[in-house]
């Protein structure tokens, strides 16, 4: 499920697939349903729903297929008037469709109309809205679990809200990247990873040492501050994770010292320092890791160290412009790299934040090295 909810808002909720709405506070659900022309859609049962995040965000976009065309349903959260969650229905096919919801302590842009629903058997103060063709309605959940009341006139749109996202996420590390081989989306599964940790926490400990680690990471990359005893946790995961010689294991110990630097524990970035030097040479796996470990495994292919692009360039990439920024290279570094074509050979354009690194292209460009903070070079044309 996608988390939905306002950074340091105590408020959450979780969105299924079809796009019913499940509040973490105990309260009903809120569900939708479609009256086309040929029957009730029930999103919850019917096989043609398509569902997708904003560019990665908790922005969600659910589709539901009717005769002449799409019924999109939309939801996003906002801070404004103490926090709401804002649903939007909008009718893209070329009929008129109603839609129903089974909650009526909901924010309306106008009072709710007791027409009789017929057709189906809805818990008891569901409520219809009428929807012609291309038109929109919009209802919210308040965050202060106040109902009943009008929809604020001037909150901010989805696509407003999926920016905001985007620009959070993109303070850690940032891509932009051609559709080929997955490129875009995996852009889009960091920032979706990374919301999630944001707003649905990291990974328990005791579950999942390593995840838990990386999120921990990710959170302070994105300028979430942490309490003063994760410090204690976070070493203590190190310390179990020690012998650990996955790949997993080593990017969380990277995360660690990462984020010990950033907190001012020399001694204990030391003792990480001590672990990562005497760790195996790892496995990187060969497809996109699932949950937050996707997030070092794409920037592992932009940069390991300071080797750019270690694993050559996909062939899909080939002649496309490539943005990756802020991607570690070190405990105190990182590294934004453009990549730009002059015909067959690639021109790579690098700008290093922190103390700067030697950088290389071990792949691409053997021999090459550079520890300049700013500069560029064209590469050999890839093999």
């Amino acid at each position: 499920m996608i988390t939905t909810c306002v950074v340091g808002h105590l408020w959450r909720s979780s969105l299924t697939t079809w796009g019913g709405i499940e509040t973490w506070d105990g309260s009903p659900p809120l569900d939708w349903y479609v009256a086309a022309d040929d029957r009730w859609h029930v999103p919850r049962h019917e096989p043609a729903v398509r569902q997708t995040r904003v560019d990665g965000t908790p922005v969600t976009e659910t589709r539901v297929r009717v005769p002449g065309g799409d019924v999109v349903h939309t939801v996003h959260s906002c801070a404004d008037s103490r926090g709401v969650t804002v649903v939007e229905v909008v009718n893209e096919s070329s009929l008129p469709v109603a839609i129903a919801f089974d909650r009526r302590d909901v924010l309306t842009e106008r009072p709710i109309a007791d027409v009789p629903i017929e057709g189906i058997a809805l818990p008891a103060g569901s409520f219809v809205v009428p929807l012609g063709h291309h038109a929109r309605t919009r209802i919210g959940l308040a965050h202060s679990g106040t109902g009943g009341a009008p929809l604020p006139a001037r909150l901010p749109a989805a696509a407003q809200v999926a920016r905001g996202w985007v620009a959070l996420a993109g303070r850690a590390s940032r891509f932009v990247l051609p559709v080929g081989e997955g490129g875009a989306a995996l852009a889009q599964r960091v920032i979706a990873e990374r919301c999630e940790v944001v707003l649905g926490g990291v990974a328990d400990p005791l579950d999942d040492r390593a995840a838990f680690v990386i999120g921990l990471g990710e959170l302070v990359r994105v300028g979430e501050a942490l309490p003063e005893d994760f410090v204690a946790e976070i070493a203590s995961a190190v310390e179990s994770l020690a012998a650990d010689a996955s790949w997993e294991a080593g990017r969380a110990h990277a995360a660690a010292a990462r984020m010990l630097a950033a907190a001012g524990e020399a001694r204990a970035v030391r003792d990480v320092e001590r672990i990562l030097a005497t760790r195996p040479e790892e496995s990187v796996p060969t497809s996109p890791p699932d949950g937050v470990f996707v997030v070092p495994w794409l920037e592992s292919q932009i940069a390991v160290g300071g080797a750019l692009f270690p694993r050559g360039l996909p062939v899909a990439w080939r002649g496309e412009s490539i943005e990756a920024h802020g991607i570690p290279t070190g405990i105190a570094s990182t590294v934004s790299l453009a990549v730009r074509w002059h015909g067959d050979r690639p021109a790579a354009l690098w700008e290093q934040q922190g103390a700067p690194v030697v950088l290389s292209a071990p792949v691409l460009t053997p021999g090459w090295s550079s520890q300049e903070p700013v500069g560029e070079t064209l590469w050999l044309a890839p093999r």
